[in-house]
């Protein structure tokens, strides 16, 4: 396959990016490509860092592949070179080719296309924050942003934590809740039944604690959309037609992806074996969060609309 001969500007950029990444202890150095270059020279400039290399392009993977060079496909390409660059990193994470917390170099074309000019240093504790804070903020569902981000920050605790030391993975389903339970059934005795709606609000600490509890039941919380649980020990009927998943993924994944497909909630898986939160809307996993060894924070954005002209 023909290559893309590196530029003399491409190989000063990758030049001053191992110097950077040996002065900053970088983990790696993550090369965003849409031109299937000689990733072999790319790599002998890129010196003893390792080196990432994510695209989309079909002939950009095979060519890394070709070369032996640690590859990250991106699956559909994000609308901003920053959304593709924080897919990678996700990608990249969760193959474990990257540590979450670790700094990272990452080049990528900022300001023409198909021309690699910009070098950025990216925490990837700090990035990722800042990411679910942002996809959430995209997802487009009538769930209220701030009961999608309590039942997300329960789940982070649950994935990193586990309950008294030991792994835990559940499942919640926030909004179309009456549907919901239509589509699924109780496998135990629903221990929210009975209690005022004031006595289950998620936002009450001993709610959450009550439901860290029940998450050792292997089943799914069903949270109404302005932030009350209906129900805990259910088991999800929707059938499971017409999704797409990725290898490795459980029945917990599958019945979260199809109660997300047959309704209008949101799906909020936790993995037992890894911690993992994954976000599912319409079958889709829309978001995917790694354990952190720091509770997330969240970060309010203000925008202000551009002035209007006459």
């Amino acid at each position: 396959m023909k290559r893309t001969a590196i530029t003399e500007q491409f190989e000063a950029v990758l030049v001053s990016a191992r110097r950077l990444a040996q002065r900053i202890e970088a983990e790696a150095i993550v090369l965003l490509a849409d031109l299937p270059y000689d990733f072999t020279a790319v790599k002998r400039a890129a010196g003893k860092s390792l080196l990432l290399v994510a695209s989309d392009k079909p002939d950009v993977q095979r060519c890394a592949v070709e070369d032996e060079i640690a590859m990250v496909p991106l699956i559909n390409e994000p609308e901003t070179v920053q959304m593709q660059l924080s897919q990678a990193l996700l990608e990249a994470i969760a193959d474990d080719l990257l540590r979450p917390g670790v700094k990272v170099v990452a080049l990528y074309p900022g300001f023409e296309v198909n021309a690699i000019d910009t070098i950025s240093v990216v925490n990837l504790t700090e990035h990722l924050v800042r990411l679910t804070a942002r996809d959430l903020q995209r997802l487009e569902t009538q769930v209220p942003l701030e009961t999608l981000r309590m039942v997300v920050d329960l789940a982070c605790e649950i994935g990193r934590e586990g309950r008294e030391g030991k792994p835990v993975g559940t499942t919640f389903v926030v909004g179309d809740h009456r549907k919901v339970l239509r589509l699924s059934h109780p496998t135990i005795h629903n221990p929210f039944r009975g209690y005022a709606k004031k006595e289950r609000q998620f936002r009450d600490a001993r709610t959450r604690e009550s439901i860290k509890e029940f998450a050792q039941i292997d089943c799914a919380f069903v949270i109404s959309a302005d932030g009350y649980v209906e129900s805990a020990g259910r088991y999800l009927d929707a059938p499971a037609h017409g999704l797409t998943l990725s290898k490795g993924l459980g029945s917990r994944h599958w019945a979260a992806a199809a109660i997300s497909k047959a309704t209008k909630g949101i799906a909020i898986t936790v993995s037992e074996s890894t911690g993992t939160v994954r976000l599912f809307q319409d079958g889709i996993v829309m978001l995917r969060i790694e354990p952190l060894d720091r509770a997330m924070k969240w970060q309010a954005f203000e925008f202000e609309p551009p002035p209007t002209t006459d």
